[in-house]
């Protein structure tokens, strides 16, 4: 298992705009696919949290995000990018690996389009909605391509609270909610 050091709040390369990869089909790029997925499960299991995970939250200055939601098969997005927003906004909990103790709520569209690359380097694009919260986790993993942290969201700062403090009083009306019952059982 190649679980790597996720890259923590503070640290300027989550900072950088990643670069598009060029081939996604290479043995590079399913080594680097590979460690997200082993990094993301370590981190599910040890905390109940983490749906997604970008290249740069491990020091990888590189377009690709990794998926792994519940009951869903791993899914690799490279070169995602966001075609359209919805105008309609919606406001969610939000919470990040590089960041795990702040829980805080955050702006988003409530829909958007995406383009991306699979592994054989294969355009898709897909509509994501409030469907198992798919919107607002692209949208959050790509902001990571470009720098963007889910603190730079933040739409009121009353809103920030511990992990604990989350728990407590927010977890069970979030999506969180479900990635813990799904761990659980």
């Amino acid at each position: 298992m190649a679980v790597k050091t996720v890259l923590q709040l503070g640290d300027p390369q989550l900072r950088e705009i990643a670069l598009p990869v060029e081939d996604p089909s290479t043995l590079e790029l399913a080594s680097l696919v590979k460690d997200l997925a082993d990094t993301l499960a370590h981190w599910r299991a040890a905390t109940g949290y983490g749906r997604g995970i970008a290249a740069p939250q491990l020091g990888v200055p590189q377009r690709v995000i990794f998926l792994q939601l519940p009951g869903e098969k791993p899914w690799p997005l490279v070169n995602p990018e966001i075609l359209e927003r919805s105008e309609e906004k919606i406001v969610v909990w939000d919470a990040c690996l590089s960041f795990l103790s702040i829980f805080m709520q955050v702006e988003r569209s409530r829909e958007i389009t995406v383009r991306y690359q699979d592994m054989r380097g294969e355009n898709h694009e897909l509509a994501a909605g409030d469907e198992r919260s798919l919107s607002e986790l692209l949208q959050h993993e790509i902001d990571h391509l470009d720098g963007i942290l889910a603190v730079d969201r933040i739409t009121d700062i009353k809103t920030l609270c511990t992990r604990e403090e989350f728990e407590k009083r927010h977890r069970q009306s979030s999506p969180y909610a479900v990635a813990a019952a799904t761990i659980e059982s």
